[in-house]
């Protein structure tokens, strides 16, 4: 087997009688944005759900680093170096911005339950070190300024951000985001474009799945098109926009042929 970075080889998704998602193929390399996109149940977030552990393919495999994810526990993923984001938020409204981008570390904590509670000198460093580097991602994002929020008072745009600090959190090396400009405003999605950009500058590859084409269009590197469960087209987004089998795929949806040229 090649040593490919992420690697989804034919991989297949059965719930009962139905077959969700048929054989799809494709690899992601380190510092590359790829987009999945498709209509409404093509299977993007099924394919996602895979590369992240939820469910495990009926047939197929994922490599990430030669190893095969099948084995690995899903905890275990960000240990690893993958990150996911949610289509609904998961967000705990009682605590601090920052302090919700701290339970993103947990993964890479070294104190153990008894010394973080009693506040023990090596925990009272690792935590003041992790306040520090939360503060540092929120400032990232652009939202550092709510640091001391409760999470509950943010609106959408900016839970959005800080749910992206919060998977930066555990230092991914592929992040795998569910529709993040979702709910978004025209200046938040360009907003988040941006951040997504200089995440993937910084090394990080990214597998996004993602409904707005302006977005898709200005970061992917690459984009794999999904109709009925099956892959139909891969490639640079100018190709995409070209090809044929995507266009005819998009009709009779709702936003009709624009989703490829436009936004969805």
């Amino acid at each position: 087997m090649t040593a490919n970075f992420l690697e989804v080889k034919e991989i297949t998704m059965d719930f009962g009688g139905v077959r969700a998602v048929s054989l799809v193929s494709f690899e992601i390399h380190p510092g590359e944005v790829i987009a999945m996109i498709g209509p409404n149940g093509a299977g993007k977030s099924t394919v996602l759900n895979m590369v992240s552990g939820i469910i495990t393919p009926t047939q197929g495999e994922i490599y990430y680093k030669n190893q095969r994810l099948s084995r690995i526990k899903g905890h275990d993923y960000a240990r690893l170096g993958i990150t996911r984001t949610f289509q609904n938020l998961q967000v705990f409204d009682d605590m601090t911005v920052l302090e919700n981008v701290m339970v993103g570390f947990h993964s890479n904590t070294k104190s153990g339950l008894i010394s973080c509670g009693l506040k023990f000198g090596s925990s009272r460093k690792e935590e003041m070190d992790m306040h520090n580097r939360a503060y540092d991602l929120l400032k990232f994002v652009g939202i550092a300024s709510l640091s001391y929020h409760q999470a509950g008072s943010l609106s959408y745009g900016k839970l959005r951000l800080m749910e992206i600090a919060r998977a930066l959190a555990a230092n991914p090396k592929l992040l795998l985001l569910d529709e993040p400009a979702a709910g978004l405003n025209h200046s938040e999605t360009a907003e988040m474009a941006e951040i997504l950009s200089q995440i993937r500058a910084k090394g990080t590859a990214i597998l996004l799945v993602e409904h707005d084409m302006d977005m898709v269009m200005n970061v992917a590197n690459r984009i794999v098109v999904l109709d009925q469960g099956e892959k139909i087209a891969e490639g640079l987004p100018t190709e995409i926009q070209a090809n044929p089998k995507v266009i005819a795929a998009y009709l009779g949806q709702e936003e009709g042929i624009q989703t490829i040229s436009g936004g969805v």
